[in-house]
């Protein structure tokens, strides 16, 4: 239904979780994917379980809270691929301190990692956006950027929501461009990330969803491939909530 093949996808964050659902969901839609991840060997084993299946994917070392990485890992992606037609900003931290206790440390790990990194990682790839016939860049922010978090910290959910202000700022910046900017704001899915939560955090979540369940990361992986598909041209400041009816707006 929705052509996705034929193009370059870099995914941040793109080793596990989310990103690695994201960058499986992409490269067998035929792409060629760049698994990128602060720690390298996890980006070059999810490269590799990737290319084990019959797809065309490479994996990169980039810290995307320190922009000196991301641009060497931007020359490194071209170097390999000559091409980025798609970018998926999917790398992030968790805080889940309450307010009394969060430090500066983690608030600027967490505001780095999720917003400053988002931008950045736009900034260093849009020169190779700009010249490709379909240029897509996908946010992925969360349900705590939408209406704040009940069991996340303060940190995480402004840096979602920063997420989603900066989406709709560069969606109206690109759009002359020809270039689409959207976002994905998943509710709690099942992943790495939401390990971090107790036992008993988890029960009081899952109690909110009107679907009663945690999401799944396939369910926004495919929401990510509406946005990143040919099709999808004339939809740009989008936000597409995967969250179980918690939010409705």
């Amino acid at each position: 239904m929705f052509t996705l093949s034929g193009r370059t996808a870099v995914v941040t964050g793109g080793s596990r979780g989310i990103g690695y659902e994201i960058s499986s969901f992409l490269a067998e839609a035929g792409m060629n994917v760049a698994v990128l991840s602060k720690n390298g060997q996890h980006a070059v084993d999810a490269s590799k379980k990737l290319t084990e299946k019959g797809y065309h994917s490479k994996g990169f070392a980039c810290d995307v809270s320190d922009v000196r990485s991301i641009e060497a890992a931007v020359q490194d992606v071209v170097s390999c691929y000559h091409m980025i037609d798609v970018l998926i900003n999917c790398a992030g931290i968790l805080d889940t301190a309450s307010m009394d206790m969060l430090s500066e440390e983690v608030w600027d790990a967490v505001i780095d990692t999720n917003l400053k990194g988002t931008f950045f990682m736009i900034q260093k790839t849009l020169p190779y956006l700009e010249k490709s016939a379909a240029p897509r860049i996908v946010n992925i922010s969360s349900n705590a950027g939408r209406m704040g978090g009940y069991e996340n910290g303060v940190a995480y959910s402004a840096s979602k929501g920063g997420i989603i202000s900066l989406t709709y700022a560069v969606a109206r910046k690109l759009a002359p461009k020809g270039i689409t900017v959207n976002c994905v704001a998943p509710g709690t899915i099942e992943s790495d990330m939401t390990k971090a939560y107790s036992g008993e955090a988890k029960q009081r979540l899952i109690t909110r969803f009107p679907l009663g369940r945690f999401g799944q990361a396939s369910e926004v992986a495919a929401a990510v491939g509406y946005f990143v598909s040919e099709q999808a041209a004339f939809t740009t400041g989008a936000v597409l909530d995967v969250n179980g009816g918690l939010f409705m707006g």
